[in-house]
């Protein structure tokens, strides 16, 4: 009969197991304080861990009344505060405000906490839950008066756009200007006027995007308003053929210009006729992002897979197609120059055996004759004639 044991002894290894699996929270990035403008998004970030995994909460006060915190849900404020948490070996938490007003200026404060006893409301928050905090300054946004956007037409060419901004109000002291393209500076254009423009010389489809022009303060964030020069999709770059063996990978692809971005589709044609991919067997993957589409085939399928791809751009302005080829050979293809090779040898063995033996064999003389003309003694001969000459006389 085995003895139970010591009671105090059991509650002590209790007691150092939870000591040394559980773990207080404690931030590992808190939220940054921020200055933006009005009808701007601002959104900040927090990152604990704990063991368990801690709660994360985000609360808000008034700069003037920093002790009346507020908590905040996903959702308030009509839908401009979203509140995004994921729990895993850590927490971590995103809170956005959208198209925020000067009323969004507070305090911002994320707190976190894996005490059991944390929403008890007997409890005192400040002693169960950690507080990082972050202030949001918003600011009105400056007056830009711009251009119309603007729409490339497809049947004629534009001899010249010109893109236009105008700072007109300004409660900060103004820096520079200058214009982007699709997010990215354009070189060459930054200058300390207000009143700027930007001109696009015979503008084709390439020149489509997003232009923005950009003015920055001494004392507050820069403000912008942006121009979109719209035109219909112009597939400038595709693999035109891919030659791959059967059960092998192919890659076809596409790459456009113009604004929008185009909806992208792929097709295959076959004896003039045009089918949507089916990607019933699970062999067919397309992936799409911005001006570029990419149609994976694997497993290829000597019968069934060549042929003609279409890939087709379509924005709101109009739309463009081009043609790939795909060729799927046999297995065996890697081994047709050899085998080639090995019939034409055994075409010339051949030739050379066959030549052999139609040639005609040398005539061999006959042993009874003889091997060569006599030789006389001219010498002899010509000493008979005399002779006989004389003996006439």
């Amino acid at each position: 009969m085995s003895r139970p044991g010591n009671p105090m002894l059991v509650l002590l290894g209790v007691l150092v197991l939870h000591t040394v699996c559980a773990q207080n929270a404690g931030f590992i990035k808190s939220p940054l304080s921020e200055t933006k403008l009005t009808d701007d998004t601002f959104e900040l970030y927090c990152d604990v861990v704990g063991n368990p995994t801690p709660e994360v909460q985000w609360w808000y006060a008034d700069v003037n009344s920093a002790d009346g915190f507020l908590q905040l849900w996903d959702g308030a404020r009509e839908r401009r505060v979203s509140i995004n948490t994921a729990y895993g070996t850590n927490g971590v938490s995103v809170l956005a405000v959208m198209h925020v007003t000067t009323e969004d200026s507070g305090i911002y404060e994320c707190r976190a906490s894996n005490n059991p006893q944390r929403n008890d409301l007997h409890q005192n928050p400040s002693t169960v839950w950690i507080r990082a905090q972050a202030t949001v300054t918003v600011l009105q946004k400056p007056s830009i008066n711009v251009s119309d956007h603007i729409t490339l037409p497809t049947d004629t060419n534009l001899p010249q756009v010109t893109l236009q901004c105008n700072l007109t109000t300004v409660p900060y002291t103004h820096r520079d200007s200058y214009w982007t393209k699709n997010g990215e500076e354009i070189p060459t254009t930054r200058t300390e006027q207000k009143n700027i423009e930007y001109k696009i010389n015979k503008p084709r489809a390439e020149d489509a995007g997003e232009y923005m022009c950009v003015y920055t303060f001494e004392m507050a964030p820069p403000a912008n308003a942006s121009i979109e020069v719209k035109s219909a999709p112009d597939i400038t770059g595709h693999k035109r053929s891919e030659n791959k063996n059967e059960g092998e990978r192919a890659v076809l692809y596409c790459k456009s210009v113009g604004y929008p971005h185009p909806m992208w589709s792929w097709r295959k044609l076959d004896d003039g006729a045009s089918f949507d991919i089916d990607n019933s067997s699970g062999r067919f993957f397309i992936s799409n992002k911005d001006n570029y589409t990419e149609l994976s085939i694997i497993n290829l399928d000597i019968l069934s897979d060549p042929g003609e791809y279409e890939c087709s751009a379509n924005n709101i302005i109009g739309n463009s197609t081009m043609t790939s080829v795909l060729r799927v050979r046999s297995n065996l293809a890697p081994l047709w120059p050899l085998l080639g090779v090995l019939a034409e040898i055994l075409v010339l063995v051949l030739i050379i055996v066959i030549y052999e033996k139609r040639k005609k064999p040398d005539e061999v003389p006959d042993d009874d004759e003889p091997a060569g003309p006599m030789k006389t003694n001219s010498t002899n001969n010509h000493k008979d004639k005399n002779l006989r000459q004389r003996n006439t006389n």
